[in-house]
């Protein structure tokens, strides 16, 4: 029989509506035998004397926390770049101060390039005009003609090159020009026009060295926000899927305390045509490839419009206070083709959509489908949801849409966008969770990282306060209660993976995955829950202290 432990804590919160507090867990093996008090437990144990284990009891025991939408391969190439970000960071390896205003992002980017050996490359990630005002591939020249200078936006779908560094991913004037989605004379390139870089620069990016230790810091990352479970939300999109999974299988081993459930994109980024059927076939035997941390889910990610911290979103009308269009990353006959297809063969749909006209895209072909092929339950899954209205909200209540939501776009952006994009209304309402509580459909936070931080309790504290980074509460109405900030990082971010009968609640017959926490989130003050220390996190029955 496998070993069989009983934990005593300060106080279990369960998720669990049945029993919501308990203080005492038993454990057998990887799975949970039974939770309640150290009395009801005892029926297991007659004339026996259990083992009893009193690590956590003056700790608070929740669920491990689930995020469902990041991205190892991106953030893996990210994590050993320069970060310049206009916010502080905390990671595992390093603290980042806020670097704000133009001169002073030159000025750092400066200091960074005067310190590195001769022949490396620049590459930044972090830039963010509305923190560090205008670039352009001109300016980078003359902080180095000969150093190739790569800055990544802040938001990933965006990027600016020096003209050594042009040369260095062997793109030529003329190419640029030809490019749908680059600005040639800024050099300037964003959605499909980085994704060009990007496969340029495959080889320095996912170096072995290189991306192995960005992997270990995203492992870090991971265990230290007290994640246990993860979804992979675009296998495949960054490095291609023979690498990433590649990677997937020499990074997350059995020693790796959580484990990750991957999405593949269902279509290519940008593509003008595709064999969906060929595409459908290939996932297909995809699928069936599995680790003892890693396998597929029934799942596909697409993607309707720009990114949002990019500010490449498409907006319906009064748009952006500037006017400028925002942009497709799949154009929008092709994204209804591959939604029919994918409803149609039972796989669940995760579509990216950041505003309001990507939105209503989405729900105009989900309603579409509903009439032709009614399913319910979680079936498409809105990703991001930036920018909606109440009435949309309510039709994708009608229609039976979920949605996995990026929370930390209103404390980094809801000020900024306030007074340079969208206007006060719009931006404080932004991620409008509020409005979803009040229509009944079922939501998760994710960080989408390195979108947000990987630390789940800081995402519900932005969602419960709604404190934007000066400090100003942004959308009120918006506001959720600490138990519906606590169910979408647990039980309902498990659902949107379809786990939720495996992991996401403390109940008899789940995995025995808990995060160890100094202090409980129901009882501190609403604005201290960011604060509470994660101490680490037990996975399938084995204790992870943290030492970050």
């Amino acid at each position: 029989m496998e070993k069989t432990t009983i934990y005593r804590a300060k106080t279990i919160r369960t998720m669990n509506p049945s029993m919501p507090i308990a203080d005492t867990v038993v454990v057998r093996g990887s799975r949970i035998l039974e939770v309640g008090t150290a009395e009801t437990v005892q029926s297991w144990f007659s004339g026996q004397t259990p083992e009893v284990d009193d690590t956590f009891r003056g700790a608070v025991l929740m669920p491990g926390f689930v995020d469902p939408h990041v991205h190892p391969a991106m953030a893996s190439f990210l994590l050993p770049m320069h970060w310049i970000t206009g916010v502080e960071w905390k990671l595992p390896d390093r603290s980042l101060t806020a670097v704000r205003g133009q001169n002073e992002f030159l000025n750092r980017l400066t200091e960074i390039e005067s310190q590195l050996p001769e022949g490396e490359p620049l590459v930044s990630w972090g830039y963010h005009e509305l923190w560090h005002g205008q670039l352009n591939g001109e300016v980078l020249s003359r902080i180095s003609g000969g150093r190739p200078i790569v800055v990544w936006h802040r938001g990933f779908h965006s990027l600016y090159l020096n003209d050594a560094a042009m040369e260095w991913a062997g793109i030529t004037r003329e190419d640029a020009e030809k490019h749908p989605q680059v600005d040639a004379e800024r050099r300037f390139f964003y959605e499909t026009g980085m994704a060009m870089v990007m496969a340029r620069l495959r080889n320095y990016l996912f170096g072995s060295e290189r991306i192995k230790a960005g992997y270990q810091t995203f492992s870090n990352v991971i265990r230290a926000g007290g994640n246990t479970t993860i979804g992979d939300m675009a296998f495949g999109l960054c490095a291609g899927e023979e690498l990433e999974w590649q990677l997937c299988q020499e990074a997350f081993d059995e020693n790796t305390p959580f484990r990750v459930q991957m999405t593949p994109v269902g279509i290519p980024v940008g593509a003008e045509s595709v064999d969906i059927p060929a595409r459908m076939a290939h996932l297909k035997s995809l699928r069936a490839k599995k680790t003892v941390r890693a396998h597929f889910g029934k799942s596909v990610k697409l993607f309707a419009d720009g990114g949002f911290f990019s500010n490449l979103m498409q907006l319906n009308w009064p748009g952006r206070i500037d006017g400028h269009d925002g942009h497709w990353i799949t154009s929008p006959e092709i994204l209804r083709q591959a939604t029919e297809a994918y409803w149609d063969a039972g796989d669940v749909v995760h579509i990216h959509t950041s505003a309001d006209l990507g939105l209503e895209l989405v729900l105009d072909t989900l309603e579409h489908l509903q009439a032709r092929r009614p399913r319910f339950g979680r079936k498409l899954v809105i990703e991001h949801l930036g920018v909606s209205t109440p009435e949309q909200i309510q039709r994708a209540a009608e229609l039976g849409a979920n949605a996995s939501v990026n929370i930390y776009y209103v404390h980094e952006l809801s000020d900024r966008f306030y007074k340079g994009i969208l206007g006060y209304e719009r931006a404080s309402q932004m991620s409008r969770l509020g409005t979803l509580a009040r229509n009944n459909i079922r939501f998760s936070l994710h960080s989408d990282f390195s979108m947000a931080p990987a630390a789940p309790l800081v995402n519900a504290w932005v969602a419960v306060n709604r404190l934007c980074e000066t400090g100003k509460v942004m959308g009120e109405h918006e506001r959720i209660s600490v138990e519906q900030a606590m169910k979408a990082i647990t039980i309902d971010a498990a659902y949107m993976l379809g786990m939720d009968n495996e992991v996401g609640s403390i109940r008899s017959g789940k995995k025995a995955d808990f995060a160890v926490l100094d202090s409980d989130p129901f009882e501190v003050p609403p604005e201290r829950i960011r604060d509470i220390k994660v101490l680490g996190t037990v996975f399938e029955g084995k204790y992870s202290p943290n030492s970050f």
